[in-house]
């Protein structure tokens, strides 16, 4: 059932980047219960994802990714009946997600500190715009902001145009992988930490920011200022200092190229019937071939422009540069490859639909993740869940 069976989690968050995280250990065989709220006057009730983007007989297909292997339990937690089934479920499971706005857990008497005493090995996760703590806490924060702040979104466009977006929610993403690494480090961290006090171990808080989860990834911009005072600029489809790494025109489209390593750039010089850059002694290591970046790029353009995409991608690929058409979704469906390492699988749901969605990462040889059940309709599993939970619920003090 997966290298996390027998792990039992609680998700309280809701939309992307708390739901992606459960997500990710359900794929790896975790119990995960997601919380959802109550319909209201105000609308449907549940995730708003489940509204979100197109929808098949008025549930979003993404639903069907984002919360494939829950379960789904609908619970008031603005009520205390509906929090104290929550401490139910925390009094008996290893890890709670929440991403709501910091302190609102603890408003509801559901903090860390509370649930602790209920639960010493509880592992909670909290992701939020600006972390549990510092000047920013309380700020509402989404990733287009957190995208923002942490340095990325400056750096994506073109130069002197306003900064584009991903069009996907990369902060989020990144925010909930950080947050799942997190758990598997405060999982072993509690085996660790086994005593007669506390036979499973002592749990821990992790804490993601969005912001600190982007800034994680932007590579050398900080040290790089520190030591030089450089601020990197948007570059468009170029990585600035590392050359020949682009998009280029073909005559039907077109491809990227990395031809950064040494190796690699004089045997794509070659290819392109260019000899003397590929043999120009200046041009050997990175440093010189940053320098004439716009020299490379011409001429490779100049080659590019009359050929084909499939001419391009085939006349590189057979000298080992690293080349590549630019996917569109179409592109990804038709591909080989993608079927060929099961990133693409089939699944019907339950009204029927016949839906591709994508296929679980990382690749484990010996305890892979799978796809165990559909993603549920709201409070499926209210009943069958409370059922199990053990009477008098806990009471904090």
């Amino acid at each position: 059932m997966g290298p996390l069976s027998g792990l039992k989690v609680v998700e309280l968050g809701q939309l992307i980047a708390g739901p992606f995280a459960g997500k990710t250990l359900a794929d790896f065989g975790a119990e995960v219960i997601k919380v959802e709220p109550p319909a209201t006057g105000e609308g449907q009730g549940g995730d708003p994802l489940r509204q979100w983007r197109l929808l098949h007989n008025g549930t979003s297909v993404w639903w069907q990714v984002q919360s494939r292997n829950k379960q789904s339990v609908v619970l008031d937690l603005r009520s205390e009946e509906g929090r104290a089934d929550v401490r139910a479920l925390a009094a008996e499971c290893d890890v709670l997600i929440e991403n709501f706005k910091p302190g609102t857990m603890e408003k509801w008497g559901l903090g860390f500190d509370q649930l602790s005493r209920i639960n010493p090995g509880l592992i909670m996760l909290r992701i939020s715009g600006y972390g549990q703590t510092g000047p920013y806490r309380d700020l509402p924060g989404f990733a287009v902001v957190a995208e923002a702040m942490g340095g990325m979104r400056h750096l994506m466009g073109e130069p002197g145009r306003v900064p584009v977006r991903a069009g996907v929610s990369l902060g989020d993403t990144l925010a909930a992988l950080h947050g799942v690494i997190g758990v598997l480090l405060a999982l072993q961290a509690r085996s660790q930490s086994v005593s007669l006090d506390a036979p499973k171990g002592r749990g821990q808080v992790v804490d993601v920011a969005l912001y600190e989860a982007v800034f994680n990834c932007m590579e050398s911009l900080l040290p790089e200022f520190s030591a030089f005072g450089a601020v990197r600029e948007p570059a468009g489809s170029a990585l600035p200092g590392i050359a020949p790494s682009n998009a280029y025109r073909c005559a039907d489209g077109q491809v990227v190229i990395g031809g950064n390593g040494d190796s690699i750039y004089k045997r794509l010089m070659h290819a392109i019937g260019r000899p003397e850059l590929a043999e120009d002694p200046g041009l050997t290591n990175n440093a010189g071939r940053a320098a004439r970046v716009d020299e490379i790029d011409a001429a490779i353009t100049a080659w590019t422009v009359q050929r084909s995409v499939e001419e391009v991608v085939a006349t590189l690929q057979a000298v080992s540069v690293p080349v590549g058409r630019i996917y569109t979704v179409r592109d990804i469906a038709a591909d080989p490859h993608y079927r060929a390492r099961q990133m693409i699988q089939t699944i019907t749901t339950a009204d029927g639909l016949q839906l591709d969605v994508p296929g679980i990462i990382p690749k484990l040889s010996a305890t892979p993740g799978s796809i165990r059940s559909l993603a549920p309709s709201l409070g499926e599993h209210t009943e069958a869940v409370l059922a199990l939970q053990r009477t008098p619920r806990p009471v904090l003090d």
